[in-house]
């Protein structure tokens, strides 16, 4: 039974602002390239089968910084698109809508969590259809949130309880027979 490492890409502006980014293409922040890099001393690509990053620059330019100069973009890493919530923090959506919560509410012009959850359902279940042992996806926090969930077949709204932090390492695999976390967040 394969291994799951998700690598949530290293700080940007907007990360650090706590603005929404899925399409707005950014790039690290000074401390995020260190945190990419620091992932060097943690992951080494030859552990590796399958290697897959988002299509934004700055998932792949972690992957790169982080030692993998070798992945497979894959649309279905993209982040949840957040439509007209696109830039704006929590505290600017609730003020149009207020309590709003992504897990529930979803994002008007963006993807409801039915598309999210059938988007990283595909990545899963490549995963694990692959036949390797170990594989690696650099993405996203709610992306990531979403495909941890669909490992587990979780409700979309678990997603609330599993905080993902820029430039972190989880790991999805098995205990006994069940889908499990093995490592969360660090």
């Amino acid at each position: 039974m394969a291994e799951l490492y998700l690598v949530r890409h290293g700080e940007t502006e907007w990360s650090k602002s706590g603005q929404h980014t899925s399409v707005t293409d950014l790039d690290l922040t000074e401390h995020g390239v260190e945190q990419a890099r620091a992932l060097r001393s943690r992951l080494f690509p030859e552990d590796f089968q399958l290697v897959l990053a988002s299509p934004r620059l700055r998932a792949q330019r972690t992957a790169k910084l982080a030692g993998f100069g070798h992945y497979e973009v894959d649309e279905d890493l993209s982040e949840w698109y957040y439509g007209d919530f696109e830039g704006m923090t929590s505290v600017q959506i609730r003020e149009q809508v207020p309590g709003w919560r992504i897990w529930f509410n979803g994002c008007p012009d963006g993807e409801s969590a039915d598309q999210v959850r059938a988007r990283l359902t595909r990545v899963m279940t490549r995963v694990r259809e692959s036949g390797v042992d170990r594989a690696i996806c650099f993405a996203h926090g709610h992306a990531l949130r979403v495909l941890a969930l669909c490992w587990l077949d979780f409700p979309i709204a678990f997603g609330q309880s599993f905080p993902l932090a820029v430039g972190s390492v989880s790991i999805m695999g098995h205990e006994k027979e069940s889908a499990a976390i093995l490592r969360w967040n660090s």
